[in-house]
């Protein structure tokens, strides 16, 4: 393992202010918000960043580097303000000790969160202008006659010089966040705006990088955990005599419902825990996979949320010329990383130290604590890269097992999930049931729109109070949390496009503001929250991509009813001039054909060719998306290839060109792989998905699609997000390019061969 250098020994090492930060809150994470830390300064430049003797400038972020980029994206920023080469800067990331609390790094927001005038943002702006006021009065020059290269400040008529690290080397700042401390213009842009490769690349490229399953602690042993046989199974009896001839056995470890083993080696723990002799109640019959959806709405109580309501949508669909109906269906589905999910803790003496690939390390430290029955203040949460994560796979159950483990033996201990562990019990990615009503005028134009949807949670991050969110926490004695919306729903009091589940062609009027970006002015939006069978999470794009595969599903629906081209009766009912821009150019880079869906020369046999379109403004406010799919449906054997992708951002000023292109291609393929392959299985009993040959993913050797993008880079707007933009998309241009090809609708996720030959076979019939 490479050794942990503390903030105050790095500095130390680097000659130059020593700062102390012990972050006990969180940052206000919006990117609206200003920077706010309970208990200690949050709101100080020291507590961002600092300036060596030598000039390097060492950053501390609350977000962290999941693969997407966000590391070098930060390096850009804050080399970009203080005007200095980019290899002299060093980040440092989630760590419980240095970093500000930032929450959770998801949700596409890490972006807009930091990149615009607020946090790490504003604290190099404020860095970058206290530092020319130190160098005007070391030089005796005013501000506006310097100038700074490279860490250098300079009068610009010359002669005088200083550099950073003699303006500041060995002190503190001791200054607030300049709320007025202006940001570069993006003119003078020099790394910001740059296609920068990521940082890290060389040590993944050479397998020097350390991700989490490789750290390693002196005296660390291995733990495996005993999950129950069956969903809702309660624990009766653990016969520890079973693995007692086990070789390299340290304990047996119980709490609760929670079962695991430590040992010496990891083989050791592995054969322990599957010789341990459980015996475990028998859990709840779970609903039939076939009645799963009818299920749902029949499911109470529930939580209901109105996201707008105009009130006149049943008189406006009972005066509508025709109505276009339908329902889509969306299953659970599960992260699937590569890797399965690591951790390693340390808990001896009261202190806890936990290497971790969670997204949200400060609230990792306060339910760690409470699992442990610890003060948070004895808690140290240290990210380290997982190998993947999209959301809430396993990175934070899994580091509950090692802390269990490791307390309850006193010497550190990694585990590492087996794969049937972590898919058998991940937070699932959400499921939908989806009503949609559109009431249509006599010349085809959407007059009202209907919406009603239900889904199923349990559980989700823990954030700082519910451990009992992910199954180690559950089982350990925590209660998941409860719902706290009200039911039946209230009226919306400002909107909220929900989750995307306000369709991006409504206006979203509430009390006499309209944050919607379309036209249709009848609208109704209603969503049923049941519980879950199984715990569910944030998977990319949580709920997002559901409700937009059924909006935009119904939008090429009602397009066709309407005997118009998809893209021109999208931007018939759009309002939003950049929503409307990246459609058209993304229409524009596919060579888009305007005419109506399907297309004329329909078959009944062989390979049929189509194009399917989706657009959204992500969340309301966090990235403007379209996509364009072209598919070859085999109606045959009811195969569908996806052949060519063309996918569109607006997300405001591109920080790294690059790095944006490869979130929008990555995500667009993860959009494939969940739109035509993967559901999460179940018996009567357990998740049957539990392996590679269960559950179906792109698999390695596919044959890719050609991907292109179309990257709007708008300098005079905020930052927004990309991350989860056109993943959002990828189902419904799909089944909308299935369509296409062959004049029937697939409405529900995923299009595998089966179900689309199925439906191919019953349109024929």
């Amino acid at each position: 393992m490479t050794a942990d250098v503390s903030r105050r020994d790095f500095l130390k090492g680097a000659g130059c202010l020593i700062v102390s930060f012990s972050a006990t809150g969180s940052v206000l994470s919006s990117r609206r918000g200003a920077a706010q830390i309970s208990g200690v300064p949050g709101d100080q430049l020291d507590s961002w960043l600092a300036i060596g003797a030598d000039g390097r400038v060492t950053v501390y972020t609350g977000k962290c580097e999941l693969g997407q980029g966000l590391a070098t994206a930060q390096m850009q920023l804050v080399a970009e303000e203080l005007v200095v080469p980019l290899d002299r800067i060093t980040l440092i990331q989630c760590d419980t000790e240095q970093t500000p609390d930032q929450g959770t790094t998801s949700g596409s927001q890490s972006h807009p969160t930091n990149f615009n005038d607020r946090n790490l943002a504003q604290a190099a702006a404020t860095a970058r202008e206290a530092l020319l006021r130190m160098a005007a009065e070391r030089l005796d020059v005013s501000i506006p006659e310097l100038q700074i290269d490279n860490g250098v400040v300079r009068s610009r008529t010359g002669g005088k010089s200083t550099r950073y690290g003699e303006l500041v080397g060995g002190k503190r700042f001791h200054l607030p966040l300049d709320n007025g401390a202006r940001r570069r213009p993006p003119s003078d842009w020099r790394v910001m705006g740059a296609p920068v490769p990521r940082a890290e690349l060389p040590d993944l490229a050479t397998g020097r990088f350390e991700f989490v399953h490789n750290v390693r602690v002196p005296g660390m042993l291995h733990g495996r955990v005993v999950r129950p046989r069956s969903v809702g199974a309660k624990l009766v009896s653990v016969n520890d005599e079973s693995v007692e001839d086990v070789p390299g056995l340290v304990k047996v470890v119980v709490k609760n419902d929670f079962v695991g083993v430590v040992a010496e080696k990891p083989w050791q723990a592995i054969q322990a825990a599957e010789k341990l002799s459980c015996e475990w109640s028998p859990g709840p019959a779970l609903v039939s996979q076939n009645d799963f959806y009818e299920h749902l709405r029949r499911q109470e109580p529930r939580s209901d949320r109105l996201v707008v309501d105009s009130k006149d949508v049943d008189a406006t669909l009972e005066r509508a010329a025709r109505i276009v109906s339908a329902t889509y269906r969306h299953p659970y589905q599960m992260h699937g990383s590569v890797g399965s999910s690591c951790a390693v803790a340390d808990v001896k003496d009261g202190k806890v130290v936990l290497w971790s690939a969670s997204q949200a390390v400060h609230h990792l430290k306060q339910t760690a604590a409470m699992l442990l029955g610890v003060s948070p203040n004895d808690v140290r949460v240290i990210f380290k890269m997982g190998s993947g994560c999209y959301g809430l796979n396993g990175a934070d159950t899994v580091s509950y097992d090692a802390a269990l483990l490791s307390q309850a033996v006193g010497r550190p201990v990694r585990v590492q999930l087996s794969r049937q562990d972590e898919m058998a019990w991940e937070n699932y990615g959400y499921a939908y049931v989806i009503d949609q009503r559109l009431g249509l005028d006599s010349e085809g134009k959407i007059i009202a729109w209907d919406y009603e949807a239900w889904f199923p949670t349990l559980g989700s991050r823990p954030r700082t109070g519910t451990p009992g969110n992910v199954v180690t926490g559950f089982l350990a004695g925590f209660e998941p949390a409860a719902v706290t919306e009200p039911s039946p729903a209230e009226d919306p009091r400002a909107f909220n496009n929900g989750s995307n589940a306000a369709p991006s062609y409504v206006t979203g009027c509430i009390g006499g503001s309209c944050g919607g970006t379309g036209t249709i002015k009848s609208e109704r939006v209603l969503t049923h929250n049941v519980r879950s069978m199984f715990f569910t999470g944030p998977l990319r794009s949580p709920s997002r991509l559901q409700n937009t595969f059924a909006h935009e599903s119904i939008m090429d629906e009602a397009a066709a009813e309407a005997g118009m081209d998809p893209v021109s009766y999208r931007l018939d009912h759009l309002r939003d001039s950049r929503l409307i821009e990246v459609l058209k150019a993304v229409a524009a880079k596919a060579n888009w054909d305007p005419r109506p869906s399907p297309r004329r020369d329909l078959t009944e046999s062989g390979v049929a060719s189509g194009r399917g379109i989706a657009c959204v403004l992500y969340e309301g406010d966090n990235g403007y998306c379209a996509l364009v799919a072209n598919v070859d449906v085999n109606r045959d054997t009811g195969d569908v290839s996806v052949t060519r992708l063309v996918a569109g951002v607006d997300c405001g000023p591109i920080s790294n060109p690059d790095g944006l292109g490869n979130q929008v291609e990555g995500g667009t393929l993860q959009g494939v792989s969940r739109a035509l392959l993967e559901e999460v299985t179940w018996d009567e009993k357990k998740v049957t998905s539990v392996d590679w040959g269960t559950y179906q993913s792109l698999p390695l050797g596919f044959e890719v699609p050609e991907v292109e993008t179309v990257l709007i880079d708008r300098r005079d707007v905020e930052a927004m997000g990309a991350g989860e933009t056109t993943i959002t998309l990828a189902a419904a241009a799909i089944g909308n390019a299935i369509f296409d090809a062959t004049g029937v609708r697939i409405r529900e996720v995923p299009f595998t061969k089966e179900r689309v030959k199925a439906a191919l076979t019953e349109a024929i019939s």
